[in-house]
């Protein structure tokens, strides 16, 4: 029990005096403490509702905010708060984002292929949609050591997943699938740039085929660095540990494919990514039409 408060509870009947000496705090200190009381009780009922916000947003993420997005979470919808207390706070009731898992090899590099020049350069950036993307394929752990695979294609200007394709294989029609479904989001591709590393898939004449008919100019990163595909790795990690949620792997395929189906729609319409200012991938993308738009009509 905190000494200001049991000397509070009995004052009456021994004087503030005789306790403050028995549990050894000075006088001064009780009435400092008593004083600022009412403020006290009004800063914790604030962290109470409060911890009720970050609690539902935590939840509605399924567990994934960490303090940056909830912080973002909450000032949008109209809470004046820093993310130093959204800190104090979510570490008071135990609440934290998720954390990055164990990598799992999947690009396996074609010794054979033909040389393709680095577009890139690690700039991971873009001023206009539709310019420039990066893919990758990842792994989906099942049960029974069993794995599904999961193949991307980012843009880099507004970080939307413009294509993905899920199989049970790693064949070179997993990441031409991404491809056309990315063309299929877009209308067209035509002039884009697609970065990728040197797994054999992307490396594959079949896949240079599909890059050609769809207008798109391959780009690949040096044979070995994880840094030149940096961006869709990291995509590929937030992904599994936002949907497996510390589980090794999913039961089955069925359950797998429903929770990634899930968190990719939600990655573009809903979750907040720190570089586009806490905005989703299409709201940043809504947000450059709209500032388009003005400064045409400006002009």
């Amino acid at each position: 029990m905190n000494r200001c408060q049991f000397v509070e509870d009995h004052q009456r009947r021994y004087g503030v005096k005789r306790l403050c000496a028995i549990v050894g705090i000075a006088r001064s200190s009780f009435y400092y403490w008593r004083r600022t009381a009412p403020a006290r009780a009004a800063r914790q009922a604030a962290d109470a509702h409060l911890a009720a916000r970050i609690r539902a947003g935590h939840h509605a993420s399924d567990g994934t905010y960490g303090v940056p997005r909830i912080t973002a979470e909450l000032r949008d919808d109209g809470e004046r708060v820093n993310h130093k207390r959204v800190a104090r706070v979510m570490k008071a009731v135990g609440l934290a984002g998720l954390r990055l898992c164990r990598k799992h090899r999947t690009t396996i590099p074609d010794p054979a292929a033909a040389k393709i020049p680095d577009l890139i350069r690690r700039d991971f950036t873009a001023d206009q949609v539709n310019t420039k993307y990066v893919g990758d394929i990842t792994y989906l752990p099942l049960t029974g050591g069993k794995f599904g695979y999961l193949a991307t294609v980012i843009d880099l200007a507004s970080r939307r997943l413009a294509g993905w394709a899920i199989a049970d294989h790693m064949r070179a029609e997993l990441v031409i699938d991404a491809l056309k479904a990315a063309q299929r989001t877009r209308g067209s591709l035509a002039g884009a740039v697609m970065h990728t590393d040197h797994g054999a898939q992307y490396c594959s004449r079949v896949f240079a085929e599909a890059c050609r008919s769809a207008g798109v100019s391959q780009s690949m990163s040096a044979v070995g660095s994880s840094a030149d595909n940096a961006l869709a790795e990291s995509f590929n990690a937030t992904c599994k540990r936002e949907t497996l949620q510390g589980r090794r792997a999913w039961n089955d395929e069925r359950q797998g494919r429903l929770d990634l189906f899930r968190w990719l729609h939600r990655y573009n319409t809903v979750r907040r990514h720190s570089r586009l200012g806490h905005r989703s991938p299409i709201a940043y993308e809504q947000a450059l039409r709209t500032t388009s738009t003005m400064l045409t009509e400006a002009a």
